[in-house]
């Protein structure tokens, strides 16, 4: 195994906190706006399911978002994610003092992020990650680039890159194992 996977390794079991941007990350990227003035979002069930399984871990799961929408807040009660720092232009403040009240070491989170608001968490988290769309200026912050997009299953993959690294996932994955995998 190579040093730089060894470290991503390393970096995953050390995991109890991620935290996830919502636009870009947990959706594709683009809002959608009524003629109300209504905005709509579009989630993947695979990053439902991934949140699931990292919460059933016991790895806490926040939202850290610029967006004020109330359908970030509607999905995340959905889903059981109880911290939702909502309108956090300036993510950094608001994240420290969540790592503080969770008594979680900044080595102890993840963070995937897809944009500039992102970088100071990425900069100051134990395994930061970005989706394949982030600027180069975002990617290079990065620890690891998912190969899946944001809104398609990237939060998934960094779960079940989190829970293998734990030596977690087959657990996660067992209460919906019906029989074994096919041949």
């Amino acid at each position: 195994m190579s040093g730089a996977r060894d470290s991503l390794e390393a970096r995953a079991r050390r995991i109890r906190l991620v935290t996830l941007d919502v636009d870009g990350v947990l959706t594709d990227g683009r809002i959608y706006v009524d003629d109300h003035g209504r905005e709509f979002k579009a989630y993947s069930a695979l990053d439902g399911q991934g949140v699931k399984m990292l919460q059933r871990a016991g790895i806490e799961v926040a939202w850290i978002t610029g967006s004020n929408a109330p359908s970030v807040r509607h999905r995340a009660q959905h889903l059981g994610v109880t911290h939702v720092l909502l309108g956090a232009e300036h993510k950094r403040a608001p994240w420290e003092r969540l790592c503080a009240q969770l008594a979680v070491p900044a080595e102890a989170c993840a963070h995937v992020g897809d944009d500039l608001p992102d970088v100071p968490l990425l900069a100051a988290c134990g395994l930061a990650v970005a989706v394949p769309a982030a600027p180069a200026s975002v990617r290079r912050h990065a620890h690891y680039v998912t190969s899946l997009a944001g809104g398609f299953g990237a939060v998934r993959e960094v779960a079940e890159l989190i829970l293998a690294a734990q030596g977690l996932l087959a657990d996660a994955e067992a209460p919906h194992a019906a029989s074994p995998a096919i041949p």
